[in-house]
């Protein structure tokens, strides 16, 4: 169905390839470019291994607009899937707008000189995009994206409002690491550590980072620890679903975790301004991301499973009164790492910018603008997740959460 042109060759890179590769009925040509051109090469190697089809690479440097439009020009790709850092977004959707190419992501923007994401950085390419005849997805990982969609399907198919929503992100895997993030180290330091929001009364509610603590019983993992996070979701949700009363994101973590990263950020290592080193002028968590485990090569050793999804509240469709829905995911790392050589948070993370990169070229999702997942039709995509890799299951609960 069409060329794609994929930026970025990290873990989430690796399992987007690989499962546009197993798909190329609707991905016909697939370009991987990176700034270290040896990265998409190492993945080339292995989509070819695994599925015998032959992906092109490139060098290219993301921040360079033209070098960019040149390589979308010469690649001939309608869309171009963003699994760079979200730092590039910005440049990348210029970079669509000048090729005329359809644009997608997983994460939203985020200076690198501020802890800040949202995405009003975004929304204001709106009319842009508009003009010019062309899409731009945001958000379609996992969360944020499947955590969207499902929300968006059970207002299409169980409830005709969401008063309450709460996402829970589990990772029940475990390696031999001491301290290991399970994604982008930078990243995730960032996102961890950044002070909890949450969207109550049609206000935004701050609590200091790794407060706000709940034991949670995750269907397939058990008893976990999940603490309340900001994620870039709740902006979307609370933004397009006018209803909700209250939003939440929790992501469960291990008391380890929890005291390297006090500590890491107590004595500086966190930092994202600049410091002076001998004489040099270095950024420290971009240091420490040079010493920790690139998250992309635990994939051997990661045990365990993953469970991420939705608990909804709202009124019932069938006019039964006042229901809450349960709807996740259950992904096993092993199994991931058998069909594509990732982790499951890599998988959970570049499946669904596979399924929605499909829906841009299969034309379900093909409206000019920029859209967040919660405002596109659900149905193919839910469907897609059941056939490649993140079954889906929903559940109706006795009444709301209560914690």
């Amino acid at each position: 169905m069409g060329k794609t042109l994929v930026v970025g060759a990290g873990g989430v890179s690796h399992a987007a390839v690989h499962k546009m590769a197993m798909n190329s009925n609707i991905f016909t040509e697939i370009t991987l470019a990176s700034r270290t051109k040896a990265k998409c090469d190492a993945i080339a190697k292995s989509v070819k291994e695994r599925t015998g089809v032959d992906i092109k690479t490139a060098e290219l440097d993301a921040y360079k607009v033209a070098d960019t439009v040149k390589l979308i020009k010469e690649t001939g790709a309608e869309i171009l899937v963003n699994l760079a850092l979200p730092y590039q977004d910005l440049v990348l959707m210029d970079a669509c707008l000048k090729a005329g190419c359809h644009y997608l992501d997983t994460a939203n923007y985020e200076p690198e000189d501020e802890a800040k994401f949202e995405y009003h950085w975004q929304w204001a390419y709106q009319d842009k995009f508009k003009q010019a005849g062309l899409t731009a997805i945001l958000g379609s990982g996992f969360d944020p994206g499947v955590t969207s969609v499902f929300a968006k399907w059970l207002k299409k198919h169980k409830l005709d409002t969401i008063r309450q929503i709460d996402v829970l992100d589990a990772n029940g895997g475990q390696n031999d690491q001491e301290f290991a993030t399970n994604f982008n180290p930078e990243i995730n330091l960032r996102e961890v550590l950044a002070d909890a929001r949450h969207w109550e009364g049609g206000e935004w509610k701050v609590t200091p980072a790794m407060t706000h603590k709940v034991e949670f019983d995750f269907p397939g993992i058990g008893p976990k620890n999940m603490y309340l996070m900001y994620h870039e979701e709740l902006e979307s949700l609370s933004t397009h679903f006018p209803e909700i009363e209250r939003a939440r994101f929790w992501m469960t973590f291990g008391d380890a975790y929890i005291t390297h990263a006090k500590v890491l950020q107590n004595v500086g290592m966190t930092r994202i301004d600049p410091v002076v080193h001998n004489g040099v002028e270095i950024i420290p968590i971009q240091f420490l991301k040079t010493l920790l485990p690139d998250p992309g090569d635990l994939g051997a050793e990661t045990k365990g499973k993953a469970c991420i999804g939705d608990i909804a509240t709202g009124q019932a469709k069938d006019g039964s009164g006042e229901k809450t829905y349960y709807i996740y995911n259950i992904c096993d790392h092993e199994e991931c790492y058998r069909e594509v050589g990732s982790q499951a948070v890599s998988y959970t993370t570049g499946v669904p910018a596979m399924i929605g990169a499909a829906q841009v070229l299969k034309g379900n999702w093909r409206e000019p603008g920029v859209w967040n997942m919660e405002q596109l039709d659900p149905d193919d995509f839910m469907d897609m997740l059941n056939k490649h890799g993140l079954p889906w299951q929903v559940h109706e609960l006795d009444g709301p959460v209560e914690f």
